[in-house]
């Protein structure tokens, strides 16, 4: 039994959840979320505090005990303190740009990457090489950051590409180039 699925959500004030079903809905000071679970399992409210049950003694219900009260937990932190994620871009003549609804980015390419961004996700471009994207949605800000550092990757012998701030030293590998014999 999932020792995290036992452990009920706190709800902070200024933050309310709406319950129906399977479908929980959470509104706070920085904005709203709402996300449906499997039927398997039972979300209640209780005094001032989210509890998650399993229906059933399955496999299934046993995985979907401590994923649902995870979830239900960070759409709380995301309403009440927000999610945020930060990259940087490092090559010379790389850049980004705001413009309007769209991400413009300048990797080295023949032509411009413009990246849509999604409802819920507020990006802040500083000295044209510094990201910063937050949200309410752990999972969507997570997504966006992968997909704008998808397309120029840290690579191995310059490490020019697109990077997480901090990233640098455990996941980007650094080779050495040629040398003359």
């Amino acid at each position: 039994m999932s020792r995290i699925g036992k452990q009920p959500v706190q709800i902070p004030d200024k933050v309310k959840i709406d319950i129906k079903g399977t479908t929980v809905s959470v509104e706070g000071p920085k904005g709203k979320v709402s996300k449906t679970f499997a039927p398997v399992v039972k979300i209640e409210k209780q005094d001032n505090k989210v509890v998650v049950t399993k229906v059933e003694d399955t496999r299934f219900s046993r995985a979907m005990f401590g994923t649902a009260r995870s979830v239900i937990a960070g759409m709380v932190k995301g309403v009440s303190v927000g999610y945020m994620k930060e990259l940087e871009i490092q090559g010379v003549g790389f850049k980004a740009a705001l413009k309007g609804k769209q991400l413009d980015l300048a990797l080295g390419y023949s032509h411009p990457i413009l990246h849509d961004i999604p409802e819920g996700i507020k990006v802040t471009v500083t000295d044209g090489t510094k990201l910063k994207i937050e949200g309410v949605d752990k999972q969507l800000v997570g997504q966006v950051t992968s997909e704008i550092r998808a397309y120029y990757p840290p690579e191995p012998y310059k490490g020019k590409g697109v990077r997480l701030v901090g990233e640098h030293a455990e996941r980007v590998r650094r080779k050495e180039g040629k040398t003359v014999a």
